[in-house]
């Protein structure tokens, strides 16, 4: 291995092969693979000299001791970056992080189109009741198609809590496609900036919750968001509206939405998150007609991970060749960030 080699590490899996073709073009780079149950003899080699980490963005999937916590950090003294494998960033404390000396990035964007799309699906699928008459066409069991009356989704109104990259890309989809009127809840946007977007600003939440036809959480998951829909929430929606969350378990209240259903406080939900994932198969949400669900499948296409995949390897790259990241998630770190980046790889980062 070249003296000035920097090394980059990931567990389990990447979201797709380029991210390790563009890696391993670079000669000074080594990238290193660990599983969730390596030994110990095989890990702490690669943390006491990993400079970058390519981490994994389910809770569930990787293993709590992988997890960008202050307890990982402490063993990675050399660490200059956590980059996610997509959007989210469950499985990192950006307090623990920023308290390292730690950046923090993720891929926001690669997966828009996939995730916007099945938010699109989710809402055809509610409102033309497609799942409802599908079970009852499979079941053997006498049906009136009267009973699977639909609605148009043309014209009506959707809010969107979160304008980021997915929300802004649903904003278009919905305006275009269908000349829906377009709500945002996102109190880091201005009425302007939310405009340009195709959207209207609303003050509240609860402003919102009235008078959308169809929620759709695209929002991160925070202190802030975490149960942000709950009972109080779901109550005041139309007995009409339809919740869709393709953002993160956690963000709504899951008792309080099964309880909502039962209630018919709403017409339905289509969710792509959950708070423990998979879901158990008892789980109440799922023993409703009027619940379309998937296993947080919205970004996976194959297209949203490869996107991902490359802007992540093209991101890392950057990074390490002491670039500002466009993506970075805890911008404060900066200044004590170059001074570690200094110190451990011998120039320091411009930008």
């Amino acid at each position: 291995m070249a003296p000035n080699t920097k090394r980059v590490f990931y567990v389990n899996n990447v979201s797709a092969q380029i991210y390790l073709d563009i890696l391993a073009a670079r000669a000074d780079l080594q990238v290193d693979k660990l599983v969730n149950d390596s030994p110990a003899d095989e890990v702490e080699p690669v943390l006491s000299q990993a400079h970058a980490y390519q981490i994994g963005s389910s809770r569930q999937e990787l293993a709590i001791a992988l997890q960008g916590y202050a307890p990982l950090l402490a063993r990675c003294p050399n660490l200059l970056v956590l980059s996610t494998n997509g959007a989210g960033f469950d499985t990192v404390s950006l307090a623990d992080a920023t308290s390292a000396g730690v950046m923090v990035v993720n891929q926001a964007g690669g997966n828009k189109e996939g995730v916007a799309e099945h938010v699109m699906a989710m809402m055809l699928a509610l409102s033309k009741r497609i799942v409802v008459s599908d079970h009852a066409m499979r079941s053997g069991s006498a049906y009136r198609r009267q009973d699977f009356m639909g609605d148009d989704v043309q014209g009506r109104t959707i809010g969107i809590i979160g304008l980021g990259h997915v929300g802004a890309r649903v904003a278009e989809l919905c305006r275009g496609l269908f000349q829906m009127r377009v709500l945002a809840y996102d109190p880091y946007q201005t009425a302007e900036q939310i405009a340009a977007k195709g959207a209207e600003k609303v003050p509240t939440l609860e402003a919102m919750l009235r008078i959308a036809d169809y929620i759709s959480v695209n929002c991160p998951h925070t202190a802030e968001t975490r149960g942000m829909m709950g009972a109080a929430q779901f109550a005041v929606m139309p007995a009409h509206g339809y919740f869709i969350t393709t953002a993160r378990g956690g963000i709504h209240d899951e008792h309080a939405l099964a309880q909502a259903l039962t209630a018919r406080q709403i017409a339905g939900a289509g969710l792509d998150v959950w708070e423990d994932e998979p879901p158990p198969s008892d789980h109440p949400l799922l023993g409703f007609d009027n619940v379309v669900v998937s296993p947080h499948t919205a970004g996976i296409t194959r297209q949203s991970r490869h996107n991902i995949a490359k802007i992540a390897a093209e991101q890392m790259l950057d990074i390490l060749d002491g670039k500002r990241p466009p993506r970075l998630l805890n911008p404060e770190v900066w200044d004590v960030y170059c001074d570690r980046f200094a110190r451990i790889l011998g120039y320091r980062p411009r930008g």
